[in-house]
């Protein structure tokens, strides 16, 4: 079982280096890994779980937050429609973004970061995208408000890229332009 000692923080070189494609069909390894990753997400959300094993709550992971170079990601939410969102992903590929953004307005957390990083983080609005379940089944996802901004979150993990690269330095709490929260929607 994987826990918070699994995840690698802030300054680890694994969170900043772009991740390699992975082998489909997945390896037995491969695939107890991503499996793993789910699970994790999942117990994260569980309150007596979470307790007993120390662990932060998330609604998702990549496989560079475990220091492994793959592009693979797990996530496990309910979307504000009530659409429940739990796979794991194999070279999960942004095809298509939305001009227009959103945003979370109380900003976005990460497993990685043990500290409070105040400001708003700019995403699509909508993205559609392609990948490979955990199961095998190549699918094409068009996502939208919070669940596009939370793939958009796992993916830049796969590509190097921490939520707060995106904060306006000069006025981290500005809204971007023409953009509108997904957390109100």
């Amino acid at each position: 079982m994987l826990t918070m000692k699994d995840i690698v923080r802030e300054g680890h070189p694994a969170l900043r280096e772009v991740a390699k494609e992975v082998d489909l069909p997945l390896s037995a390894e491969n695939k107890q890994i991503l499996s793993d990753m789910l699970e994790f997400v999942k117990n994260s959300q569980d309150p007596e779980i979470s307790e007993t094993y120390d662990l932060r709550p998330g609604v998702g992971v990549a496989a560079p937050q475990l220091g492994l170079n793959k592009r693979m990601l797990a996530v496990h939410f309910e979307n504000l429609k009530g659409e429940l969102y739990s796979d794991g992903y194999i070279n999960p590929k942004i095809v298509s973004h939305s001009v227009e953004q959103t945003y979370i307005s109380t900003g976005e957390g990460c497993l990685s970061v043990d500290r409070e990083v105040p400001g708003i983080v700019p995403r699509y609005k909508r993205i559609t995208i392609k990948a490979t379940t955990l199961s095998g089944e190549e699918v094409k996802l068009r996502l939208k408000g919070y669940t596009a901004v939370v793939f958009q979150h796992e993916i830049d993990h796969l590509n190097g890229i921490m939520f707060y690269d995106h904060i306006n330095k000069d006025n981290p709490l500005a809204p971007p332009q023409n953009a509108t929260p997904c957390d109100v929607e």
